[in-house]
């Protein structure tokens, strides 16, 4: 394969371990206050994020071609990527008539509203996806609907990004440049 694969970045879960105890920091983690869109007044206080400086390193170092799936969408050039030593990344752009809420906020599970949007994206490339949202529906979604390999990482909000996401993503972009060509 000479193409390396997409790896398409959430920022509140895989970075931002924002379910984490509120008074409760986790380790290797800084606190940063941001003012991103949407987070104006009336509200009295910065958004809390907290974000590990050594991601940047990791994910940069990774066999990957790194995109922003976020709705932080462009502030997270902006905000995040600066505090973790990421250059300006692309962006996935979301469709305006999206859902506001959480597939988990409602009574019947359902497919992710980013998912769509990714295989879209993705346009048949391999890609991995690490987001705190992910579900086996979602997982399904994609085998349906995206012709080339994909990784859906589900990350835990209140542990973010650990040594074992890494590797793992490590080990899928190892096994990519192991397959036969398929024609």
């Amino acid at each position: 394969m000479t193409e390396q694969p997409l790896l398409l970045i959430d920022v509140d879960g895989p970075l931002n371990p924002y379910a984490a105890k509120a008074h409760r920091r986790p380790e290797g983690y800084t606190t940063h206050r941001m003012r991103p869109t949407g987070w104006e007044q009336p509200y009295q206080k910065p958004l809390r994020v907290w974000l590990n400086h050594d991601h940047g390193a990791h994910l940069t170092a990774l066999p990957y071609t790194l995109i922003w799936a976020t709705t932080w969408a462009h502030e997270a050039n902006d905000w995040i990527g600066p505090h973790l030593g990421l250059p300006e990344l692309p962006v996935i752009t979301w469709p305006k008539d999206r859902p506001a809420s959480s597939p988990y906020w409602k009574a019947e599970p359902r497919v992710f509203w980013k998912t769509a949007t990714i295989v879209e994206y993705a346009a048949g490339r391999p890609f991995a996806w690490i987001d705190d949202d992910i579900t086996d529906l979602d997982r399904e979604y994609v085998t349906a609907h995206h012709d080339g390999p994909a990784l859906l990482h589900h990350i835990d909000p209140r542990l973010g990004l650990l040594p074992a996401d890494f590797e793992a993503l490590t080990a899928w972009a190892a096994s990519l440049a192991t397959e036969e060509p398929t024609r």
